[in-house]
Formats: C-alpha cells, sequence, structure tokens
C-alpha cells in the first residue's frame, strides 16, 4: 500500500523518538535502525484509515518488535565472543533521544545499558518507557497488553536492578577533554600509582571485541588490577600498531554522557574508551572495540567538527 504524503509525515514525525526508544531498548544502533525500518513497513502495510493515534500506534508496534528482537538477541548473546557491551554514541546524536533530566541521561549511559541486560524483556521496556519518555503506566500497559498494576510491579523491580548506588558526575566538553588528558597520561606514563590515584577503589573493566579484536573475556575489578591492565594496553608495541591497522589518534569526546577518549586510525574510530565518573573517580571503563558496533560513531565523528588529538600518534 502506498503512503501519501500525510502518512509519510506522520512517521517522520516520530522516526527520532523510535530510534531512540529501540536503541534504549536494544542497546545496538544497528539494531535499533532495523526495528525502526521494520515499523516503518508495518504503518506502509496497515490500515492507516483506522489509526486514531498514529504515535501511539508506532510506539506499540516498535517496542513489541523490540522485545522479539530482546527475546533472540539473548540467544545469539549466548554464544558471542567475549563479553557484550552497547553500543557507544557520541554527543549529539538524535538516538540518544531526550537528555534533559538526569533519569534521561542515566538510562542512556552505558553503565545503565549493561544493567538492562539483566532485565526481562518486559522489565526493560517499562523502565525505558517510563523513565526515558515519561509514559504513564496505563498507557505502557495498553502497548505491552499487561495491566496497569503489573506494569508498576515491573517498574519497581527493573528500578532496584538498575540503580546504580552512587551518583554519577556529569561534565561538559571541556571537563571532559581534561579528564581524558590526565586519563591517558596517566594511563601511558608507566607508573601504576599515578593511575590509581584516578581509579574507585572498585572501578571496574570491561571490554568488548566481538570475537574480531582482542579483548580480555572478564571484568577487571579493582583499582591496582586494573591499573596494571591499562599500563601494559597503553605500552607502545608493533603489535598492537598491527592490531589498530596503523598508528592511531587519540581524541577526547562525551559518549553516552560520560568522557570518552576516541582511538581513530586512517578517519575510522576503531576504538572507544568511555570513563564513568563518580565523585572519587573513574568507576567504570567500558572499552568498545568490535568493528561492528562503530561505525555510527565514525560516520557522526566524521561529519562532526574535530578537536584537537590529545595524543598525535599512538
Amino acid at each position: 500500500m502506498s503512503l501519501s504524503a500525510h502518512d509519510l509525515d506522520l512517521f517522520e514525525q516520530s522516526r527520532a523518538r523510535l530510534e531512540a526508544v529501540a536503541y534504549r531498548l536494544l542497546g545496538s544502533a544497528g539494531d535499533a535502525e532495523d526495528m525502526v525500518q521494520e515499523t516503518f513497513l508495518r504503518w506502509q502495510a496497515a490500515d492507516r484509515a483506522g489509526v486514531e493515534q498514529p504515535a501511539a500506534w508506532l510506539t506499540k508496534v516498535l517496542t513489541n518488535l523490540c522485545l522479539n528482537q530482546l527475546t533472540s538477541a539473548r540467544a545469539r548473546r549466548e554464544s558471542y565472543v567475549g563479553m557484550w557491551l552497547p553500543e557507544p554514541l557520541l554527543a549529539g546524536d538524535r538516538m540518544l533521544g531526550p537528555v534533559d533530566t538526569v533519569e534521561q541521561r542515566e538510562s542512556v549511559s552505558l553503565a545503565v545499558l549493561t544493567l538492562m541486560e539483566r532485565l526481562s524483556p518486559n522489565e526493560r521496556a517499562v523502565y525505558v518507557l517510563r523513565t526515558a519518555f515519561g509514559y504513564p503506566h496505563a498507557e505502557i500497559a495498553e502497548i505491552l497488553d499487561l495491566t496497569e498494576s503489573n506494569c508498576q510491579q515491573l517498574y519497581r523491580r527493573a528500578r532496584q536492578h538498575v540503580a546504580a548506588g552512587r551518583a554519577r558526575v556529569e561534565v561538559d566538553e571541556a571537563t571532559a577533554r581534561t579528564i581524558v588528558a590526565e586519563f591517558l597520561a596517566a594511563a601511558s606514563s608507566g607508573e601504576t600509582a599515578r593511575l590509581v590515584e584516578l581509579l574507585t577503589d572498585d572501578v571496574m573493566s570491561t571490554g568488548d571485541g566481538g570475537g574480531k579484536i582482542p579483548a580480555r573475556g572478564t571484568p577487571i575489578v579493582g583499582a591496582v588490577a586494573v591499573a596494571r591492565f591499562l599500563r601494559g594496553v597503553f605500552r607502545a608495541t608493533d603489535l598492537r600498531r598491527q592490531v589498530l591497522g596503523g598508528a592511531a589518534t587519540l581524541y577526547a569526546e562525551i559518549v553516552n554522557g560520560v568522557p570518552a577518549v576516541l582511538v581513530v586510525v586512517a578517519d575510522r574510530v576503531v576504538g572507544v574508551l568511555s570513563l564513568e565518573m563518580t565523585a572519587e573517580g573513574v568507576s567504570d571503563i567500558h572499552a568498545q572495540a568490535n568493528p561492528d558496533k562503530l561505525d555510527r560513531v565514525t560516520r557522526l565523528w566524521s561529519a562532526s567538527a574535530r578537536s584537537a588529538p590529545v595524543i598525535d600518534s599512538w
């Protein structure tokens, strides 16, 4: 069924919101784009004259597509090589969606997206729709075909699982650059003690290479253990340059709301090192090196105005 200009416009008005919902539900920009496209195809084939509230209809269709995707994704991740981490997004990416409140910004942080992997699909959907988009429980119940009281229970349970237990420090672009510069200076100094000072005692470092780039398969916990690991990572070696495809340039950016190191080789982002901050220091380090999860970051970074690199040749 062909779309009128009006019906196409109705969908396009919802596209950015649908992308943001799908990304929070799936933790993958690529999968989110696929689900939005599938929603468009369902909209195109629907009896649109009978749809009283297009935005609500589209949200319901998208959410249920994402729930099905989450179920199949869990099965795929059982055979995923190494650790699975969410796909990072640069500040300014519309897929990040609303980031006006603290809760909205928290819901798109890599730490919370990782924690949401522990939730059931319905718990995750209720949490995202309520926390990030402000849907009342009555509307969420209609979207998920559940009772309102069930949605309230799912939301309480999800909040308990996701509660971080400590407040993140929010940073602007200038502060992020300072944090990244200090972190890189300490990590490349070869002095473990200097790096330990920047980390919380219970800092955790995780990495995702997707079986395509070498990455540690289990988390590293504790300031001394993480500092020693990073000291090895940042030691200049010919092997590292072979793995990366050449000498890298390191930039400071904001990714999912936190300071991050972008590792760039030949104008392509080959790694993102995200630094979750608390008042005590760096509490979580997420290293994304799976090339399948860096296409969108590369596209947006390539099209944006670039700041000067923190390290020109690494």
